[in-house]
């Protein structure tokens, strides 16, 4: 039965299978998969994203996100993008049949109680206030991303897991890897990614920082503080080379000796360290999260805790095998693993909603 979808993505990032972020990605892979096997898609994200079904944009102030102001102003604009597509499809002669939501954000807006919610928690739990994962209504169903994410989970949580899956491009086991390491990801404390440039200095090994900072003031001051020091003498080899397209990541992964991942955040998934195995390339990450769910100590890649953990590693890639890597993306991060996944849960809510809806009413004397 072809279904008609609501997404609505965090409003301040495009939503494209290019963006940086990886709830933005998952986004995009679904809108892009229903369009495909025809189903109505519809999509409220900020402007600027990029859609296979329709989008109703959201505009977002220019430059730095400072405050309140400018986050009400946020808010109402996607409440109106979202009143705007609910209102749009009883002119097509369908309605809504589920509603998807990516954002941390997503308390903030009013949608119709009669419609199933599907919440994908894409960020850690304990940034997601208690009182609004506790106080979900019924027709409101939450979706974690890793395992590591669900047992961490509130008891009465009510939730089903879908692992996050990524592409999978062409892969030749003999391709040859350049010696320069890869970083890639939102340019952000949490992310830690200098820790990455002191350890590809320690190691002698050249590290390409690939990302976005965002408009928040913390990530623009981590950026200059942290990273663009070490942009400069005494090792200018580093690079910044902001957000990718598509095919010029294709082409790093293909290229790099490794990815590395020095993340401080509890990791609920990774869509960057499925991206680097699915092109046959080992991560070196710290054990944050989900990431020891990812990489395969010793297999895929080296898990470590320290600036130094992560340098020693870089010498110890040659002992890994990129055909092991990609076997491993194979087996567990396929996009299609995901978006069948997600498109059996859509039809199952659907569905459940619908029997419920046409349920008589008992009467009692």
């Amino acid at each position: 039965m072809p279904l008609t979808v609501l997404n609505i993505a965090f409003p301040l990032a495009p939503a494209s299978r290019a963006s940086v972020g990886g709830a933005e990605q998952v986004l995009a892979e679904l809108d892009s998969a229903l369009t495909a096997e025809g189903h109505s898609s519809l999509v409220v994200a900020a402007e600027g994203s990029e859609v296979a079904g329709r989008l109703w944009p959201v505009p977002v102030p220019s430059g730095e996100i400072l405050g309140e102001d400018d986050r009400r102003f946020v808010r109402a604009q996607v409440q109106a993008a979202i009143d705007r597509a609910i209102a749009s499809e009883p002119e097509t002669g369908r309605s809504i049949d589920l509603i998807h939501m990516h954002g941390i954000d997503f308390a903030d807006y009013r949608l119709p109680a009669h419609v199933p919610v599907l919440i994908t928690l894409h960020l850690p739990l304990g940034w997601y206030p208690p009182a609004v994962l506790e106080s979900a209504g019924p027709n409101v169903h939450f979706c974690c991303v890793s395992h590591s994410q669900r047992a961490s989970a509130p008891a009465g949580l009510r939730a089903c897991t879908v692992e996050n899956g990524v592409a999978l491009p062409p892969f030749s086991a003999g391709a040859a890897r350049e010696r320069f390491a890869l970083v890639m990801g939102r340019i952000c404390p949490e992310k830690n990614q200098h820790a990455a440039l002191e350890a590809g200095t320690r190691a002698g090994v050249p590290v390409y920082v690939a990302g976005q900072v965002f408009p928040y003031r913390d990530h623009r001051d981590y950026f200059n503080q942290k990273i663009r020091p070490l942009l400069e003498a005494p090792n200018p080899r580093h690079r910044f080379l902001g957000p990718l397209t598509a095919e010029h990541k294709q082409h790093l992964l293909a290229r790099a000796c490794c990815l590395m991942h020095p993340t401080l955040a509890p990791e609920t998934s990774s869509l960057v360290a499925m991206e680097a195995l699915a092109a046959g390339m080992p991560v070196v990450a710290y054990r944050s999260g989900a990431l020891p769910e990812i990489v395969e100590d010793g297999r895929t890649g080296f898990l470590v805790d320290s600036v130094d953990g992560m340098a020693e590693a870089i010498g110890r890639l040659d002992r890994l095998s990129p055909v092991d890597c990609r076997a491993a993306a194979e087996q567990r991060f396929s996009r299609d693993r995901m978006v069948r996944s997600y498109l059996e849960l859509y039809g199952a809510l659907a569905r459940d909603a619908t029997m419920a809806a046409a349920a008589p009413v008992r009467a009692y004397a």
